[in-house]
């Protein structure tokens, strides 16, 4: 169990930083705010593909 709690609280993580930049930026901005998600999720899986994967 103790394998599967990092990529959840990352998980978690994320979404919290994806609907906060939604609500707080990007509310009645559709084409800007996929982007943005779009990004965030990238840059999110880059650094854990980097830093949090292990082999």
């Amino acid at each position: 169990m103790g394998r599967h709690v990092v990529p959840i609280l990352y998980l978690i993580a994320m979404v919290g930083v994806v609907v906060g930049m939604d609500v707080l930026f990007f509310r009645h901005h559709f084409w800007e705010r996929l982007a943005a998600n779009v990004g965030t999720v990238l840059l999110f899986a880059a650094f854990y593909f980097r830093f949090l994967k292990r082999s």
